[in-house]
This record gives structure tokens, C-alpha cells and sequence, in this order.
């Protein structure tokens, strides 16, 4: 019951500082154990600060792009106007769509709104993002990746570093210990889950236990699997990579951002990706990205 919240390639060179930079950015980008406290009275730009980006997400309900970020989840209008959900400060981080209006997350709450534990370990939204209810790891886990496929869920806890798994979102197993950037799973294979860390792409599987490295995949920051569709990476360098099967080392590069991704979400004709300046869209697998929501600095 809810509770209610009111194959192998070594980084090397300057790719490994680049790779190292981005997972250390993502590592420590809730900025500590609590959340923001909002300004008193906040200006206009401080009022739509998207501050560090952790996800993003397109209701399949109404197609709507919501970006999950330091000061907030917002949503985001077609011509790219943005407004924090239910004006909550909370810092949402591992967020995923799961459903129309159904949301997974974690992070830090609004302290200045909600009496609750600086972490908040697995919640969910069934409302847009307009309410939050606990589900599990209240106060014992700040999941900064979150990747729901079939009936589980794979995350990555930053308080213990180990990536975990559960099938009925109470009861979680440690698949293993490491410093993980971001997940995707291919929605075919539930059992499988691809992970980005400063060692490259590894790959890990319920049965297997400790992850091993991909042979032949590039440096990658976020990804995200398309479903019916490919695995999509961003390199450190802006580079967009695809692939249809990680396991075959055959990856190609389809277009480029101008650095790395803070977070990836792919589904049929609408990519989007974060970086250092803002939200892109892309509605030509990649090709070419379009400015949708610029970062305030």
C-alpha cells in the first residue's frame, strides 16, 4: 500500500576526463542530501529554472514532455514553455514514464512544503506529477536511475552505489556495487539491463549477477532503448550513437549535440536529450536536434 507525500572499450585520453567529468556531474547532481529550498520571492527566470536536468518523458497520453529536474518536474508546452507541476520544489531524480499520467521517480522533497525524509527512495505519480505517494526505500534510498521493464524495475541507488532490482516494487536484490551514470533495458528481454559507467557500457542479467563489459560499445553517458526500436546513447562528446543489438558491437553514429547528455528518452518519432544548455528534440532518429526548452543561467 502507498503512503502519501503532501563488449569492451576503455575510456582513454581526453574521453576518459570527458566521461569522468559527466558521470561525477550526474553522481552529484542533487547537489547533497536536500533539495533546494525555493527563493522567497523568485524571479521570473528563477521561476522557471530547470537547474540540473535528471530525466525526461513523453506522456503517451497526450504527448506531453515532462523534464524531471533539480528544482522541479515540469512540463513543457509544444512551443516550449514550461511550468513547474503543482509549483513543487522537489528535486525528482531516476524518473520514468511508465502510462499515461503514471510516473516512477526519487530524489529530495520540497523541504519548505513536506515534513519527509531527505530521500525518497522509490514514488510514484498517477496524476501527472500533480501528487507523489511512497512506495518503497522511504529515507533509505535516492535512485538516480530508474528503468521500469515488464513488471521490474532496475535502479541505481546512490547511497549504497549498487544497482538493484525488484518485481513487486517492496522487496529489492543487490544485482552488484559500482558507479553507474544511467540504465535502458530492451523491453523485449526484462531480464536484461544495459548500464553506462565510467568503464563503458556494461551489461548485467537477473541470472547473472555482476555486470561485465560490452565488447565494442562506445563511451556512453544517458541512453534509453526505444521500444520496437533501437538502443540510444549519447557519447561525452555529444556524439548520438545507435545500435539495434548492443551484443554485436555494431554501433553508428546518427547525428551529434554539442556535449553530454544529462538524460535520454527515446520513443517512435520523438527523441529528446538534455545537455549543459537546454532540452533537444529530435523527430528524425537523431539526424538533427531542435531546441525545445533552453537551460537558465
Amino acid at each position: 500500500m502507498s503512503t502519501p507525500l503532501s563488449t569492451r572499450l576503455r575510456p582513454v585520453g581526453s574521453t576518459y576526463l570527458l566521461v569522468a567529468a559527466a558521470l561525477a556531474a550526474a553522481l552529484s547532481g542533487c547537489g547533497g542530501t536536500d533539495s533546494p529550498s525555493p527563493p522567497g520571492t523568485p524571479s521570473s527566470a528563477e521561476a522557471t529554472a530547470l537547474g540540473h536536468v535528471h530525466g525526461l518523458g513523453v506522456d503517451p497520453g497526450d504527448n506531453t514532455l515532462y523534464v524531471a529536474s533539480h528544482y522541479g518536474v515540469f512540463r513543457v508546452t509544444a512551443d516550449g514553455e514550461r511550468e513547474r507541476v503543482a509549483d513543487r520544489w522537489q528535486d525528482t531524480m531516476g524518473f520514468a514514464v511508465v502510462g499515461p499520467g503514471h510516473f516512477l521517480g526519487s530524489g529530495h522533497p520540497d523541504l519548505n512544503e513536506e515534513d519527509l525524509p531527505s530521500s525518497l527512495g522509490l514514488i510514484e505519480s498517477t496524476d501527472g506529477a500533480e501528487t507523489w505517494d511512497a512506495v518503497s526505500l522511504l529515507g533509505d534510498a535516492d535512485l538516480h536511475a530508474i528503468e521500469p521493464v515488464g513488471d521490474r524495475i532496475y535502479a541505481y541507488d546512490s547511497h549504497t552505489g549498487a544497482l538493484i532490482t525488484t518485481t513487486n516494487r517492496a522487496d529489492w536484490d543487490t544485482i552488484a556495487t559500482l558507479p553507474i551514470y544511467d540504465l535502458a533495458a530492451n523491453p523485449d528481454d526484462p531480464a536484461t539491463v544495459y548500464a553506462t559507467t565510467d568503464r563503458g557500457v556494461l551489461i548485467s542479467s537477473t541470472d547473472q549477477g555482476e555486470p561485465v563489459e560490452v565488447s565494442g560499445a562506445p563511451t556512453l553517458t544517458g541512453m534509453d532503448w526505444q521500444s520496437d526500436g533501437p538502443l540510444v546513447g549519447v557519447a561525452p562528446d555529444g556524439a548520438v550513437m545507435v545500435t539495434d543489438d548492443p551484443t554485436t558491437a555494431q554501433w553508428r553514429q546518427v547525428g551529434s549535440l554539442d556535449g553530454f547528455a544529462e538524460a535520454v528518452d527515446a520513443i517512435a518519432g520523438r527523441w529528446h536529450a538534455a545537455t549543459a544548455t537546454g532540452v533537444y528534440e529530435s523527430v528524425d532518429d537523431g539526424a538533427t536536434w531542435r531546441l525545445v526548452v533552453a537551460q537558465d543561467h
